[in-house]
């Protein structure tokens, strides 16, 4: 089993920046695919990045790309979120996910683990 626990989030004002952090505990994440996601109220949850054992690759969202930057510490066990230029369409609650998968998926159905969540807030 893996616990996840996000941290982070806030309010912020459109343009500015955020970084989300994800603590596992329980198990290394070193051999999960770890993903972030949000979900904004009355919508489905939606990918926004992943990044693969190593690091070494990174899978973004096209309303995301060259804002948000994913990176992990296998040895601390966390996952962090960079959140550049942030946008008011960004507002929703973020939550870091495992996958014990081989590839990369983007949708939350293929991950394994979930955290509880951080609500991010930008305002316009």
């Amino acid at each position: 089993q893996v616990q996840l626990v996000e941290s982070g989030g806030g309010l912020v004002q459109a343009g500015g920046s955020l970084r989300l952090s994800c603590a596992a505990s329980g198990r290394t994440i070193s051999s999960y695919i770890m993903g972030w996601f949000r979900q904004a109220p009355g919508q489905e949850r939606e990918f926004v990045a992943a990044i693969i054992w190593s690091g070494d690759n990174t899978y973004y969202a096209d309303s995301v790309k060259g804002r948000f930057t994913i990176s992990r510490d296998n040895v601390k066990n966390t996952v962090y979120l960079q959140m550049n230029s942030l946008k008011p369409e960004d507002t929703g609650v973020y939550y870091c996910a495992a996958a014990g998968t081989l590839v990369v998926f983007t949708t939350y159905q293929n991950y394994d683990y979930w955290g509880q969540g951080t609500q991010v807030t930008v305002s316009s």
